[in-house]
């Protein structure tokens, strides 16, 4: 059982490290939305949204496999 944790945590930091990785170099992706008019600016990121779910969906998903 504890080697099954061990085993999340470390797919767990790699993931980490890839979205940290993306989100420095990119910034943001092509779905995202940003209007600027004046004094105010509104972003909305969508498809920065749609990938961490997926990525979300993929850890939650391995986890109840582990289990």
């Amino acid at each position: 059982m504890i080697n099954n944790f061990g085993k999340i945590f470390l797919l767990l930091g790699v993931v980490f490290l890839i979205i940290g990785f993306i989100w420095t170099f990119i910034g943001k992706l092509p779905g995202d939305i940003s209007f600027r008019k004046g004094n105010m600016t509104f972003h909305f990121p969508i498809m920065t949204s749609i990938i961490i779910s997926i990525i979300i969906t993929a850890i939650l998903f391995l986890i109840g496999k582990f289990r």
